[in-house]
């Protein structure tokens, strides 16, 4: 008997035993469908994540002063300075570029002819456009003769164009932020929310003008670098290490990472997240599996006569195996292809859902809803684990059904 037409006499048992074969594969089709749900939810939320870090740029090294406050008492500095970038600039040949960057402390607040609106303010150099992906939509970024000069210029949000100034096209126009008049030179394009906050309501101004005008003080909060080519991050990283280190003595709390570091360690702790859900939601499909094994044990006591007629005409016990095997694989299959269909549909009909539900509305970013996605490979291995799991709780049937004594089998009543 041909595979072929093994996997004919299966389906003619599904449909002959229509609400049982339903019943049987019901706990194939629900663990199929949880696993392939757990995965699109943390897949989503992944993704979600990995657009986060695109927004603040890729290929970053971010060099910050961390200092521990209950270990790292006797051995502090004040923070970094503009002579600190100048050193990396001068010294670091794997760093193409190299920004500096400072907020302005506390609750930033803007004015425009009465209306106010709390904003981040952050001092930045002209390079921060192009390392942190800030595109503009209207004017222009800042500049090295800004940077040079102090100058009062600064660049805006569009929701800090939205609620400030309306209709009226705010180039040109002057900005109080914090009791500092400054003219707008630029708009950016929206990006949403990001880890640092609502990149939308930020205003980007020379951050020698926050340091000579508002701060008082040439500290930085951190350095942003780039390396000359991906191949040399690493050596990148340590050459700015090496010279903040040689130039502070070793102080504690110098912090040199990298944004591919920071999304490898996030991705590590999604994929044990995936892991362990996709892993619980899995026992349904070994609950699937035992009620397969037991249908399959009473289809061998049902079928006694007919494997006894089987062997009596000269079928030989692997090819009573081989049928049994087959039915059980294309009863876990069957059920496996519904699992798939329903756990697929159902993540996006319950992603397209939430879009409804405010609690899952970021009001910043704009994104509404769950975020779902379904990789290939959740599809394609959750099929074929439901059918290896067939295939493992139908041995026993198969191999009893193969071990029946002819004589006794045609007996059988």
């Amino acid at each position: 008997m041909s595979i072929l037409h093994c996997v004919r006499l299966a389906l003619q048992t599904l449909r002959v035993n229509k609400m049982r074969s339903i019943l049987t594969m019901l706990g194939i089709i629900i663990g199929v469908s949880a696993v392939i749900l757990m995965v699109a939810i943390m897949q989503g939320m992944q993704q979600r994540v990995k657009e986060q870090f695109q927004k603040l740029g890729s290929n970053l090294i971010i060099i910050a002063y961390m200092p521990n406050k209950q270990k790292d008492i006797g051995r502090k500095i004040d923070g970094f300075t503009m002579r600190d970038v100048r050193t990396l600039e001068k010294n670091c040949s794997l760093a193409a570029n190299i920004s500096p960057e400072s907020d302005i402390p506390g609750q930033a607040t803007a004015i425009y002819h009465g209306r106010s609106l709390d904003v981040s303010g952050k001092g930045v150099m002209p390079d921060y456009a192009s390392m942190h992906n800030v595109r503009i939509e209207s004017g222009r970024f800042l500049t090295d003769t800004d940077a040079q000069q102090w100058g009062q210029v600064c660049v805006i949000g569009p929701e800090i164009q939205q609620k400030l100034f309306g209709k009226t096209n705010p180039i040109g126009q002057e900005l109080d932020v914090n009791g500092l008049l400054l003219e707008v030179v630029g708009v950016t394009v929206a990006k949403g929310r990001g880890f640092s906050g609502d990149m939308d309501t930020y205003v980007y101004i020379p951050i020698t003008t926050l340091q000579k005008r508002l701060l008082g003080t040439d500290i930085v909060n951190s350095i942003d670098a780039q390396p000359v080519s991906l191949k040399e991050m690493n050596a990148a990283k340590d050459q700015i290490w090496h010279q903040l280190m040689r130039r502070y003595a070793d102080v504690p709390g110098i912090k040199v990472d990298s944004m591919d570091v920071l999304l490898h360690s996030v991705e590590s702790i999604f994929a044990v997240f995936t892991l362990v859900l996709g892993s619980i939601a899995g026992l349904a499909l070994l609950v699937g599996g035992i009620g397969i094994m037991n249908i399959m044990l009473v289809s061998v006591t049902e079928r006694t006569r007919e494997i006894g007629v089987r062997k009596a005409i000269g079928a030989k016990r692997r090819d009573i195996l081989r049928q049994f095997l087959i039915e059980a694989a294309t009863l876990s299959g069957v059920g496996g292809l519904l699992g798939v269909a329903f756990g697929t549909s159902g993540s996006y009909l319950l992603g397209f859902l939430t879009t409804f539900i405010p609690q899952f509305t970021d009001k910043q970013s704009g994104q509404k809803g769950l975020a779902m996605y379904v990789p290939l490979w959740i599809v394609v291995g959750a099929f074929l684990f439901s059918a290896g799991v067939g295939i493992f709780f139908g041995m026993y049937p198969a191999v009893r059904a193969s071990r029946l004594n002819p004589i006794e089998a045609l007996r059988h009543e």
